[in-house]
């Protein structure tokens, strides 16, 4: 399974009105209740694969880590290509599916509006969330829905 991962807005609620808590990596804390859930649709082969803006500021390794020390344990991680171009996410993940023949579940995890105009085989895999709130245990069923299989939790 892959899953398409954005961090603002998912894993860290945008509360403009609050700066979010920093861990010791220079990197925002993730919310508990989004790792939570996360972990939950981890699979052994799950592959995770960023999109969010930051995607080019740290190496794989980095990003295993940076999700390790907020609780999340990924086997498997990538990144969209880097955005020179500073294309819309929508355009991003077009170009990733373009590129990329897959054969496999997939669900995108984003907090951007536009992706609402993603084509009906993208929009129908795709989770928003609210970028004040972030992913939280009220999206499981969704994700469900999505993946079309029950997510175990414990």
């Amino acid at each position: 399974m892959l899953v398409f991962l954005d961090l603002d807005g998912v894993m860290i609620p945008a509360k403009g009105w609050k700066i979010p808590g920093f861990l010791e990596d220079g990197f925002p804390a993730f919310s508990s209740k989004a790792c939570f859930v996360l972990q939950h649709i981890i699979t052994a082969d799950t592959t995770i694969i960023l999109t969010t803006s930051h995607k080019s500021n740290y190496t794989i390794d980095e990003w295993k880590d940076i999700f390790k020390k907020r609780g999340v344990k990924i086997g498997k991680i990538n990144t969209l290509n880097d955005n020179l171009s500073h294309i819309s996410r929508k355009d991003e993940i077009l170009n990733w599916f373009n590129s990329n023949k897959i054969n496999e579940d997939f669900i995108i995890i984003d907090d951007d509006k536009t992706l609402n105009s993603l084509p009906p085989f993208l929009k129908k895999n795709l989770l928003l969330t609210s970028p004040f709130i972030g992913l939280t245990e009220a999206h499981l069923k969704e994700i469900e829905v999505i993946l079309q299989k029950e997510v175990q939790v414990a």
